[in-house]
């Protein structure tokens, strides 16, 4: 099974994807080391990237959940996945569940700027918010809950605690 922790920057994806990966003994995959590094300085620069930007980035991703279904492993991939075409693209043909970590533009911009060290700075949350096509086939869960409450959640509700 493969579990995609989706959302706009800002929105702990990484810090609730490791924790549920590490809950689970699962793999753990960060969409961040899928970009190429064009799109990495682009970002660093707070210039969105556009559809062209994530096609290569999108079938990396892609690529290693085959892999990793293949194997008969299960992952956690935290990813923003903003539109919809982007999780059909990741999650083609694969049993992929996906957690929706929803937040406020402010509730963002409070993470962003909490953080240090991450090249996705405030510069580009206005781009994503844009993006942002809301999944309707998720587990939407707030980010106004800590992390580790977060994953208590989703262990429960996806039936795998």
């Amino acid at each position: 099974m493969i579990v995609l922790v989706m959302g706009t920057t800002g929105a702990g994806k990484t810090t609730v994807g490791k924790l549920l990966a590490d809950k689970l003994g699962w793999e753990f995959l960060d969409a961040d080391d899928f970009h190429p590094a064009a799109n990495i300085a682009k970002m660093k620069q707070g210039i969105p990237l556009d559809d062209a930007d994530r096609a290569p980035w999108l079938a990396a991703m892609h690529d290693e959940l085959v892999r990793q279904n293949t194997s008969a492993k299960s992952c956690v991939l935290a990813c923003s996945a903003l539109k919809n075409s982007y999780r059909k693209t990741i999650g083609n043909a694969l049993p992929m569940k996906i957690v929706y970590l929803k937040g406020t533009y402010e509730e963002m911009r409070g993470h962003i700027l909490a953080r240090q060290g991450h090249f996705a700075g405030e510069g580009i949350l206005a781009g994503q918010f844009a993006d942002l096509q809301e999944p309707r086939d998720a587990m939407v869960v707030s980010v106004s809950h800590p992390p580790e409450e977060i994953v208590a959640d989703v262990l429960r509700e996806l039936k795998l605690a």
